[in-house]
């Protein structure tokens, strides 16, 4: 096993790539924009962390689309928000497929943060989205669950970045039918072997994973590692909205952009 494989940086917590630091925009009108998708009957929290996630991370401009059947709820409390049609079990109908298309070629890249339920229309209607859409595309929790286990949807397009649990690394290496399997006993240098094979087979599939108290990040072959913040347990909407505001701001540097993410 090779030890210092040279597509491997690791990062701690003085940035990769520090003129990413320094060359932020500094009008709003530059800075990106970014559509986040999510939430059911029940629940809008991943929604509502990505929002404030994207904000700190200096998003330029930021929609939010949730099912309409939390309109009344919400409406006043979270005055960002806009509305979408909702099937009986709280998630987004199909119906609501044009307006996501449509809140999706405003934006520059869309996040599809969570807390969708299970339901199979909305899943259904998520599935035609990420075929239709053709910008950059972030899915993290359980919008997650369902593109690892039904990957052929994201395998062909151009660019897309999952922020997976182990667990769902390991569906999605299932899914593709992998020659080595993601096990969870995995150790950081068997994990980035394994990364760079994966995202170096299917270049526009980007990555990132906690695993051993350390954050990887997968962009075509290209792998680092970062100390993961012991200060967040709970990671991965916060991480994925971070990731979409500095990716969005560096379309042609996904490596560099999604790796300054976890210092910034």
């Amino acid at each position: 096993m090779i030890m210092n494989q040279p597509y491997w940086l690791k990062q701690d917590e003085k940035a990769l790539f520090p003129d990413l630091l320094w060359a932020r925009p500094e009008l709003k009108s530059a800075a990106g924009k970014l559509l986040i998708v999510g939430g059911h009957a029940q629940s809008f929290a991943a929604v509502a962390e990505a929002y404030a996630a994207a904000e700190k991370a200096g998003i330029g401009s930021v929609r939010v689309l949730l099912p309409d059947c939390l309109e009344k709820t919400i409406g006043k409390l979270f005055p960002a928000a806009e509305f979408a049609p909702s099937n009986p079990s709280g998630g987004f109908a199909m119906q609501a497929l044009a307006e996501v298309l449509a809140a999706g070629q405003w934006a520059g890249g869309t996040l599809i943060a969570g807390d969708l339920g299970r339901n199979s229309e909305t899943t259904a209607m998520l599935e035609n989205f990420a075929g239709k859409y053709t910008g950059q595309l972030t899915i993290t929790k359980d919008a997650a669950d369902f593109f690892c286990s039904q990957s052929h949807g994201i395998i062909s397009r151009a660019s897309t970045l999952l922020v997976l649990s182990m667990g769902q690394l390991q569906k999605l290496g299932h899914s593709l039918k992998l020659p080595s399997a993601f096990t969870s006993d995995l150790g950081t240098v068997q994990l980035v072997e394994l990364l760079h094979d994966l995202t170096s087979m299917y270049p526009n599939l980007h990555l990132i994973i906690r695993n051993q108290n350390h954050d990887v990040v997968a962009v075509a072959g290209h792998i680092s590692t970062t100390p993961a913040s012991t200060d967040k347990p709970i990671w991965r909407v916060t991480t994925a909205a971070s990731a979409a505001t500095w990716w969005l701001q560096n379309p042609t540097k996904a490596f560099e952009a999604i790796t300054t993410t976890l210092v910034s």
